[in-house]
């Protein structure tokens, strides 16, 4: 298909505040919606993420010299323009992921929110200081790194860029932003509007490609550090490599989320809550529901999930998946788990769309008697798909949430306090939700998961990214030779 009659002009690398070229192999950039093609990418290499690297490195020395309530007045004009330029956006969104434009406006709210904490840090990175002999002071400063790095995956576009960007900048860094090559058009609106909010040249940068930009950011000896979001199984690998590399890093990977229902929850909010969880943004989120574990006799509430679950339509209120290779892995966990001996009671196998017959939608899908040895029980499926596992006790129900490798998310559907109370103490997850079906923390509690959800320490949003994004710097003062000298001083 020739660039000029694609709907965005081909995707290039930002760097020095300009876009530049980068590189001569090309990546379709394909609409999950209706399987058009609407840009293209060229797939960068070692040396595009070189000159990135050099040119946040010149950025560095200036802005990280200018002081903290200064750097983040761009952000205030930021987030100005994000929420000027909300309806384009979450247009972006929507045709380069297939969310729903409800959810794809919902998503640049959220980085409205994580652009105006960013805005507040001033007020966290005080410092300390003590006198802590006669006429002797101690310090704390959070300084900069330098050059760091954020690896971004392909189910939020544009809200988890903002996980990483706002607060890394802010905090006195520059940035090398790798989106992920399926959705790298909203990066690219970021970078126009940080430029328009007055961010200077080389502050954030943009290196597109895939697996060798990737390796490349993990070795490049002037990248401090390195944040990553994608698969379990590429956040291992990402971390040793970074690490090995002399880099801070934390990287989150997958999720099996865990729903626990017990008998006394409340019918309506649990059955729409562990809908809505199990089939919001396609299923594909790192806190969607993807297993309910029903204790005792909660066929009522099963029934009322199915209920709620028939109301999610693909193409209205259900989005597509990522592509079509997606869409085939999904619809294998189902027949394989039916063929297991799983029951399926919503099927959201072979969903087409009306005038988007090219598209990848899988509609919302519930099954029931799933066994925890079954790979749907197991692994992350990504998808619009609950599996139902049945529990005699509260007992066996934490066991088996306990028993996966991930730790993102837990939650529990009760009317009791102490039954409640019991799951928030023994769940092994991060992120805990009493009749909450994805407990996403609000700013400026910080985002992170547990176990195999979660390499490295700190997180890269809320408070706790100040202490990954900086360094703290001690200073001990005396200025005052006539006092009495003892131990301390």
């Amino acid at each position: 298909m020739e660039a000029a009659t694609l709907k965005y002009p081909e995707v290039k690398n930002y760097v020095e505040g300009e876009f530049v070229s980068n590189g001569q192999k090309k990546l379709d950039i394909v609409s999950p919606i209706d399987g058009q093609t609407i840009s293209n990418l060229p797939l960068s290499g070692m040396d595009e993420v070189d000159a990135a690297v050099k040119s946040a490195e010149r950025a560095f020395e200036k802005w990280s010299a200018i002081p903290i309530k200064e750097r983040v007045q761009v952000f205030y004009k930021y987030k100005a323009l994000l929420e000027k330029h909300r309806e384009e956006l979450a247009r972006i969104v929507h045709e380069e992921n297939g969310k729903t434009m409800g959810e794809s406006y919902a998503e640049v709210d959220k980085s409205v929110e994580l652009t105006e904490f960013a805005c507040s840090l001033p007020q966290l990175v005080a410092g300390e200081v003590m006198e802590v002999s006669k006429g002797v002071q101690c310090r704390i400063e959070f300084a900069p790194l330098g050059v760091v790095a954020f690896i971004a995956p392909f189910n939020f576009p544009n809200m988890v860029p903002h996980w990483a960007m706002p607060n890394a900048i802010a905090l006195g860094n520059a940035m090398i932003l790798k989106p992920s090559e399926v959705v790298p058009i909203s990066a690219i609106r970021m970078a126009e509007l940080l430029k328009e909010a007055g961010l200077p040249d080389g502050v954030f940068n943009i290196v597109n490609g895939d697996r060798e930009v990737v390796e490349a950011l993990c070795d490049h000896s002037g990248i401090e550090a390195l944040a990553f979001v994608g698969s379990t199984r590429v956040a291992k690998i990402v971390y040793k490599r970074a690490t090995s590399n002399l880099k801070r890093c934390v990287a989150l990977g997958g999720a099996k989320n865990h729903l626990i229902v017990l008998p006394d929850a409340h019918e309506d909010m649990t059955a729409t809550n562990v809908a809505a969880s199990m089939s919001g943004c396609a299923g594909q989120r790192c806190m969607a529901a993807a297993a309910m574990v029903g204790v005792g006799a909660v066929d009522h509430i099963v029934e009322r999930i199915c209920e709620e679950s028939r109301k999610i339509v693909p193409g209205d209120n259900l989005g597509s998946v990522i592509s079509k290779e997606a869409k085939e892995r999904i619809e294998r966990y189902i027949t394989e788990a039916e063929a297991a001996g799983a029951k399926v009671l919503v099927d959201g196998r072979n969903a087409v769309v009306e005038g988007k017959e090219d598209g990848y939608y899988v509609g919302p899908t519930v099954i029931d008697y799933v066994k925890k040895d079954m790979a749907i029980a197991k692994e992350e499926v990504f998808g619009p798909v609950i599996s139902i596992i049945r529990a005699k006790d509260l007992d066996e129900a934490i066991e088996i949430e306990n028993s996966s490798n991930y730790g993102n998310a837990a939650a529990v559907f009760t009317e009791s306090g102490g039954l409640a109370k019991e799951v928030m103490e023994r769940a092994s997850a991060g992120m805990v939700g009493v009749n909450i079906g994805v407990p996403v923390p609000r700013e400026p509690f910080s985002f992170g998961g547990w176990n195999e959800s979660k390499f490295g320490t700190c997180d890269i949003t809320g408070k706790s990214s100040i202490e990954f994004w900086t360094q703290r710097k001690k200073t001990t003062t005396k200025w005052n030779p006539e006092a009495r000298t003892n131990w301390m001083s």
